[in-house]
């Protein structure tokens, strides 16, 4: 990934290009998941219901995006690598300009927020600099592999063939993946591939600069406001009304933010840091073991094994728990990190997939059950609510 965000930006000229587009939209799909995780699962279990449900519904869509991905990169003969993706944070964005910062893991706060939005801006906030060498929003990184599938498809046409040459029945389907924001489909042609990108183009940004998504119109279900403007909402503090438009503040019902109510993380953490206090360190590498199946089981879904999805929801609800278990535990190094607490750190490499990988046949032979809450943290904390 960090070799894609060097490369020039432009739309891809050639279909093994295309391939190397589409691994990286895969790539960001998933850096955002980490990002918004820790934003919602370090907020203090009964606090900040609006704030929840708003990064909640944006992480679950952001599945769905990754899915499409993977979905278009199936459609025209190519497989999504999950080793490939981001080994920890903070993590640059593929083909992202120089300008923008390296994203980390941040607790729920201002500054988390601003990195959300930064994530999810409208690319008609952000006109084109002709200095600029990469996107500065993610709408004009999936512009670029629209263009270039439409011109590569039309072309591919003039000589009696397609480039989606790829076996649908290997794509995850409605059948086996759904939220409440759209479902995936399958992408046979050219016409399901502009929509797949429409789907997470506007899912984020907003339809036809509108600060609304165009699930009323793709999946017939109500629609709601964009990513960027549901997180504006928190950082407002009021929701918007029917009437707002992209560029003015939100004028609806005020919102209840309270930004206190959140375990302070270090956003440089790492698991090694961690090694001196083994309780906790055992904690952290419990959970990137689990992270990493979870990859591992996306992997095999993206490579002809679709219906294997249902095992994700389980391991998503583990990772649930033990994030907020290791939150609530104050970080350990009293001196060096006073005030802070105890954090998941999302890091992969290639040992810890491998034993995820040989871990995976016994996963997906035991029945999916949703795991049942724990009352304690690995350090004794005392039982609270958890977030659904």
């Amino acid at each position: 990934m960090y070799d894609l965000a060097a490369k020039e930006y432009r739309p891809p000229k050639d279909l093994p290009e295309l391939k190397t587009y589409l691994q990286a939209a895969v790539e960001i799909e998933h850096l955002t998941i980490p990002v918004y995780m820790s934003g919602l699962y370090s907020i203090v279990p009964g606090t900040n219901a609006y704030a929840c449900e708003v990064i909640r519904s944006v992480l679950l869509e952001e599945m769905l995006h990754m899915t499409l991905a993977g979905n278009l990169l199936n459609a025209v003969g190519g497989t999504p690598d999950m080793g490939k993706l981001t080994p920890g944070y903070p993590a640059r964005l593929p083909f992202g300009d120089a300008s923008l910062p390296p994203i980390a893991l941040q607790h729920f706060s201002p500054g988390a927020l601003e990195t959300f939005l930064l994530i999810e801006r409208p690319h008609s906030f952000v006109p084109s600099n002709p200095d600029e060498t990469g996107w500065t929003s993610i709408g004009q990184f999936y512009e670029a592999i629209r263009r270039g599938i439409v011109t590569l498809e039309e072309a591919a046409r003039g000589t009696g063939q397609t480039i989606f040459t790829g076996d649908p029945a290997e794509q995850v389907g409605p059948e086996d993946f759904y939220n409440s924001g759209g479902e995936t489909f399958r992408i046979t042609d050219l016409k399901s591939a502009l929509l797949a990108i429409e789907v997470i183009s506007e899912q984020g940004e907003g339809a036809q600069d509108s600060i609304w998504d165009s699930d009323d119109k793709i999946f017939g279900e109500q629609r709601q406001v964009a990513h960027y403007f549901r997180f504006n909402e928190i950082v407002t503090g009021r929701s918007y009304g029917p009437h707002d438009l992209p560029r003015t503040q939100p004028s609806g019902p005020l919102v209840d933010v309270t930004w206190q109510d959140a375990y302070p993380i270090d956003p440089g953490a790492k698991s090694a840091h961690f090694a001196p206090y083994p309780e906790i360190h055992r904690a952290v590498e419990d959970f990137n073991d689990t992270y990493a199946r979870l990859l591992v089981l996306f992997e095999r879904v993206f490579d002809g094994k679709p219906r294997e999805m249902e095992k994700a929801v389980p391991l998503m609800l583990e990772l649930r728990d033990l994030a907020q278990r290791i939150y609530r535990n104050p970080h350990p190094d009293t001196a060096g990190k006073p005030g802070l607490h105890a954090s998941p750190t999302f890091e992969l490499d290639d040992s810890r997939l491998r034993r995820a990988r040989e871990h995976i046949t016994d996963l997906l032979a035991a029945p999916a059950e949703i795991p049942a809450q724990s009352a304690t943290g690995p350090a004794g904390a005392q039982k609270e609510e958890q977030h659904s």
